[in-house]
């Protein structure tokens, strides 16, 4: 007779295979792209992961990116060598992915344009270097349709709509920024020498593109010093893209270093956000209030109410066949292993008793009395 199979094994196999779908189902939100240079070490034998470009090397042992000199004009670039996929190239429509990037680094003081996080499509010319504006090739406002440039500007240019020599903006296709803000209103000056962070994230799911910053020893802010409603999916179509940290130092001895960077994409399905903000709301840093830039499509927030309802619809029902299914399998094996045993009337052998029969005198005791004692 075989061997009868364990009722745990069958047990574990349903928790293997309810972990593999818990897996399958949150990898989606993960992490599918991403790097992370807590160094910036050139191996020499190998195919280096980041390109060095201009004035920039790498000091201090490699653990930090100077990305320009002290000299004037100068101008360098740290990139990722390899290009990134921002969209899900295995749907149709293809979807964008949300990407988050954070990078430690500090400005010398100096009159030069300071630093900005670049993300070029492959079919802008990012190769070229100039001694100005970021390091960014020259001709942006003719050639740089699809540019994205966060940059962290010490230096006031009336002309490009500059507040001050110490603000944060994002450029789209130019240099003049389409959202700006003033440093110094977080207490911060970019070219004090000191490390600063700064974070930034896009959300595909909302169309908004945050930026942060802080010291060294502070923690990540909960507010952002940016927020940009932006559609990169329609600015980028189906392009790739390469990222990187590029400076120029001008007419100065400014000097920029990077001394960490990362890079996290990821996909985010739709049904773990709130209903997507409309990019053609503004939002005023004073009143909180939504600005309105133009007509809002509503047509798509509608359609999209649907397709989530189904979605979840889909999704309870899976689990609840599912369980259904793990609590028929448990009784199905459960009674396999131990079945139902009716207990039926014991029975006795019948044998013949012969019982003996004794005739039994009755015992009498005389009593005395006092009469008979007379």
């Amino acid at each position: 007779m075989a061997e009868e199979i364990p009722l745990a094994r069958y047990v574990l196999s349903l928790l293997a295979l309810l972990l593999l779908m818990h897996f399958a189902t949150s990898l989606s939100a993960k992490s599918v792209s991403s790097f992370s240079f807590k160094r910036f070490d050139q191996n020499p034998s190998s195919e280096s992961e980041i390109t060095l470009m201009g004035d920039a090397r790498v000091v201090n042992g490699g653990s930090v990116v100077e990305i320009t000199s002290s000299a004037s004009w100068s101008s360098g670039r740290v990139m990722y060598r390899r290009p990134i996929r921002v969209f899900d190239g295995m749907k149709n429509p293809r979807e964008p992915m949300s990407f988050s990037t954070y990078f430690s680094f500090s400005i010398s003081p100096g009159n030069g344009d300071g630093l900005a996080f670049v993300i070029f499509p492959t079919s802008f010319g990012w190769k070229s270097l100039d001694g100005r504006s970021f390091g960014v090739p020259s001709g942006l406002d003719k050639g740089g349709k699809g540019a994205l440039i966060v940059e962290f500007d010490t230096s006031m240019d009336s002309e490009l709509g500059d507040p001050n020599g110490n603000h944060v903006g994002v450029d789209l296709g130019s240099l003049v920024s389409a959202r700006v803000t003033n440093v110094s209103e977080i207490n911060l000056v970019l070219n004090s020498g000191e490390k600063l962070q700064s974070w930034i994230d896009y959300d595909a799911s909302s169309k908004r593109l945050e930026v942060r910053l802080c010291g060294s020893t502070a923690k990540r802010p909960f507010d952002p010093l940016i927020s940009y409603p932006i559609n990169l999916m329609q600015v980028w179509k189906d392009e790739e893209v390469f990222v990187g940290i590029s400076s120029s130092s001008g007419n100065s001895s400014q000097v920029s270093r990077v001394y960490s960077w990362s890079f996290r994409l990821r996909r985010v399905p739709a049904w773990l956000h709130s209903e997507p903000l409309d990019p053609s709301h503004v939002y005023s840093r004073e009143t909180k209030a939504p600005i309105m830039q133009g007509k809002s499509n509503s047509s798509s927030s509608s359609s999209t109410c649907p397709l989530r309802i189904l979605s979840v619809l889909i999704f309870g029902t899976a689990c609840g066949a599912l369980v259904f299914f793990v609590l028929f399998m448990w009784a199905t094996f459960a009674n396999r292993r131990h079945p139902m045993v009716v207990p039926m009337p014991k029975e006795y052998p019948v044998h013949p008793v012969e019982f003996g029969y004794e005739k039994m005198k009755p015992a009498t005791e005389k009593v005395t009395t006092t009469d008979d004692k007379k």
